[in-house]
């Protein structure tokens, strides 16, 4: 990681990720550019993602950390939190909630609880939420059913 022009704090934020990565959470620097990461949020067991392999994709913005990290899925998911179309992801602390205290492993652990929790109430996908507060068993099928086809085998 011999990336001199990183600042000394996305450094040791690197190092932990690969010395003491987060149960079921992959993130590792590109080779070309040390603020992209390439993450992969294994899908959390007694959620309708368990099973899945979820391919995201993390940048350092050049004001990191006082600005959030720009995250997405690359995976698609059936999520109501989660662009179906571009992967964005409504969650508070990629938002207004961001605070310079956060750090990448914070964003990706949140990421991963979200997935346990999804939250129709603040979503991103209008469509998605209106089907899981309507019909939550048929909800949670259609994203076993979204994972097995675009989340296994990866």
């Amino acid at each position: 990681m011999a990336n001199t022009n990183l600042p000394r704090r996305i450094v040791k934020e690197t190092q932990r990720l690969l010395s003491e990565p987060a149960p079921g959470i992959s993130a590792s620097p590109s080779e070309e550019n040390m603020r992209y990461f390439n993450v992969m949020i294994l899908g959390p067991s007694q959620s309708p993602y368990e099973g899945g392999v979820f391919k995201l994709e993390l940048f350092l913005p050049e004001e990191y950390p006082m600005a959030a990290p720009k995250v997405r899925f690359l995976t698609k998911i059936y999520h109501p939190n989660i662009d179906k179309q571009l992967g964005r992801i409504c969650l508070d602390i990629l938002k207004d909630k961001w605070s310079p205290a956060l750090q990448i492993r914070t964003v990706l652990l949140s990421i991963q609880a979200l997935l346990s929790a999804p939250n129709p109430d603040d979503p991103l996908s209008d469509n998605i939420a209106k089907h899981w507060k309507a019909n939550e068993a048929e909800a949670v099928e259609t994203a076993r059913e979204w994972t097995r086809l675009y989340a296994t085998g990866v």
